[in-house]
């Protein structure tokens, strides 16, 4: 089943130096663009993440620092990335949790803050997990009836996550081909940053998400203890986590002025 688009999606996949998200970089980024018309257009960049990549990490996707050792950096990539994925959809598997929030982060620190607010994102393994609970290589011989070859190379998962979603549309009937649709489906709870540490209560306020505040209101914590702002702000947070809670001690001061 085709997807039924009103706008481009951007199928996307990262192999990094890491998992954390505030620390780690990118070194190969592979973007789908999927067009309503049903066009494709595809770029895959290789990264000089200014880091070295851990033999660990290597292991996994194969990248090592010789192979990055000459690339740009992701500064210098910044502007093609953007330019590809402004004003479309984002979908790709453990995309909420990880890529998104990298993507965002890595943008923040070379001073380019893409407004992803009003952006629509579907979660492949999301579905996949709910609907069947398996890893990607499993999903893509599940439903697509095919091996995922060269696993852990980001252009090999992208694709594969787009014909994974595709498929997932053609077996089950009670899947809507609605972006929209998917992408509530996919989501988790709803988060403030991206990276899960600033969450709503019922209300739509924030609260803390982790640590000794967790289940508290953020405007609450500000107040009563107004030095946890400092330590987050110097603390090895996400840069994007940092803004979100910067907005709401601001929000909170101009209310209090007006």
């Amino acid at each position: 089943m085709e997807l039924n688009l009103t706008k481009p999606m951007c199928f996307f996949d990262l192999e990094t130096t890491g998992t954390n998200i505030a620390k780690d970089r990118i070194v190969e980024i592979s973007v789908l663009k999927v067009f309503p018309n049903g066009n494709k257009e595809s770029n895959t960049w290789r990264v000089n993440p200014e880091m070295p990549i851990p033999p660990q990490t290597t292991a996994v996707h194969g990248i090592s620092n010789e192979d990055v050792k000459d690339e740009p950096t992701f500064k210098e990539l910044a502007p093609k990335v953007v330019d590809m994925i402004k004003g479309a959809d984002l979908a790709g598997y453990n995309s909420n949790r990880f890529d998104i929030p990298l993507l965002a982060e890595e943008l923040l620190r070379v001073g380019v803050d893409l407004d992803m607010k009003s952006v629509l994102a579907v979660d492949v393994q999301t579905i996949f997990h709910k609907m069947e609970k398996r890893t990607l290589g499993a999903a893509y011989k599940f439903y697509c009836g095919k091996e995922l070859v060269d696993a852990h190379t980001a252009e090999a998962d992208t694709i594969a996550t787009y014909e994974v979603l595709k498929a997932q549309l053609d077996r089950y009937e009670e899947l809507e081909n609605d972006v929209k649709w998917l992408s509530g489906f996919s989501a988790q709870r709803k988060y403030a940053d991206y990276a899960g540490f600033i969450s709503f209560n019922k209300e739509g306020e924030e609260m803390f998400a982790f640590g000794k505040h967790k289940g508290k209101k953020v405007e609450d914590v500000l107040e009563e203890e107004p030095g946890y702002f400092g330590w987050i702000q110097n603390a090895d947070f996400p840069l994007y986590t940092k803004k979100v809670l910067t907005a709401i001690k601001l929000r909170k001061l101009n209310n209090k002025l007006a």
